[in-house]
């Protein structure tokens, strides 16, 4: 399936180190620059307005799903091509996946990690067949790969799952890795009562 539009999951927080802002800018605008609709969590704040700020001042098409709490907290981006209102975090994240055809990280927190996980987790369930990845900036990412081969090591994940996730230090290795990529067909695996 071509990726048309990419969910970016982000924090909204800034982080300590300048290197996340400057990687949301270049993943923003290199989704923009692809052609590629950028779908977010909706924010003005954070990573997320830098990434959807840098989307849309390439000329790109951005849109923000935002819960009505968050918006009426004023967090909500005004400049967007499209901002969609929902009724909740759940509803939130069942519309960017609807909108998306591939999922990206850059680094955040409790939220993006959640968001991450969940639709990776959907992944391996065979609910869709799209990419995911983590833009790992300056090593953000290392050590949550190294405990994600621990948790395979230790039969928990299966290898053709693991590898589901990729990693790239920059967009454009990213994003490539996104057309590139196959779902794995595999039989469901569930551990068997004994007899």
């Amino acid at each position: 399936m071509p990726v048309r539009s990419v969910c970016v999951f982000c924090g909204a927080s800034t982080g300590v180190n300048p290197a996340y802002r400057e990687a949301a800018i270049a993943l923003g605008q290199a989704i923009a620059q692809r052609g590629l609709t950028l779908v977010y969590g909706g924010g003005a704040v954070g990573l997320m307005g830098i990434v959807a700020d840098a989307a849309m001042a390439a000329g790109g098409e951005v849109i923000g799903i935002i819960p009505q709490a968050l918006k009426d907290a004023e967090v909500g981006h005004s400049g967007l091509t499209r901002l969609e209102v929902v009724d909740g975090m759940h509803a939130r994240k069942a519309r960017m996946a609807e909108l998306s055809d591939a999922f990206v990280a850059l680094p955040g927190g409790l939220g993006t990690l959640e968001e991450l996980f969940e639709v990776w987790t959907w992944g391996q369930l065979g609910y869709h067949a799209k990419p995911l990845g983590l833009l790992d900036v300056n090593g953000f990412y290392s050590k949550l790969g190294s405990f994600l081969d621990h948790v395979v090591e230790e039969g928990f994940v299966r290898p053709q799952h693991r590898a589901m996730l990729r990693l790239a230090d920059s967009p454009a290795e990213l994003l490539d890795a996104m057309d590139s990529y196959q779902a794995p067909v595999l039989p469901k695996w569930v551990d068997k009562k004994p007899d």
